[in-house]
């Protein structure tokens, strides 16, 4: 096999670069595993311990077989004798008539900031969570607990609530909003 000078120039450049190539392939991440080692020795390694947990204590509910305490009591009674145990005398609200818009309001949310008198009729400046004022007479209603207003005079409106007596009936409650400066 006869070589010619150009194979021969392509064999030795295609040697000379393998041999520079193993040359170079020594340890070539040497200095990556130097930074790495410094980095770790660095370090503290020391890692919290997990908080200790204490045993939860359970409960076992041993008044199933009791009423509810969240649902109304029923009683064997009739309500016509509750009506007279209570005092109540067949006094309840008129669900269907309409709601005023000052039923909506808490009572002690409501302002009475004036009176205005127009043909000898008293009425009441009052003045709701949402600073709108609303003129108010005698027969309206006011509150969420069914309060009619009874009567205006120039520092308060009178009224009388309706609310639950807690054994199913109902009674009647005075109240009043006083005017506010």
């Amino acid at each position: 096999m006869k070589i010619h000078g150009n194979q021969l120039k392509n064999w030795v450049t295609v040697l000379s670069l393998a041999g520079m190539l193993t040359a170079c392939s020594g340890e070539p991440t040497a200095d990556l595993s130097t930074y790495i080692e410094e980095v770790k020795s660095q370090q503290n390694s020391s890692i919290e311990p997990l908080p200790e947990f204490k045993p939860f204590d359970s409960f076992e509910y041993a008044a199933s077989e009791l009423r509810d305490p969240f649902t109304a009591p029923i009683f064997s009674h009739a309500p016509a004798t509750m009506a007279l145990a209570t005092g109540n005398s067949g006094i309840q609200p008129d669900f269907d008539r309409p709601t005023e818009p000052l039923e909506e309001y808490p009572l002690d949310s409501l302002r009475m900031v004036g009176t205005l008198e127009q043909r000898e009729e008293a009425w009441a400046l009052v003045l709701d969570t949402d600073d709108t004022i609303h003129r108010v007479q005698g027969g309206n209603y006011v509150g969420q607990n069914h309060g009619k207003i009874i009567r205006v005079t120039e520092f308060e409106l009178e009224l009388t609530e309706i609310i639950p007596d807690g054994l199913g009936g109902w009674m009647e409650r005075p109240a009043s909003i006083a005017i506010s400066e």
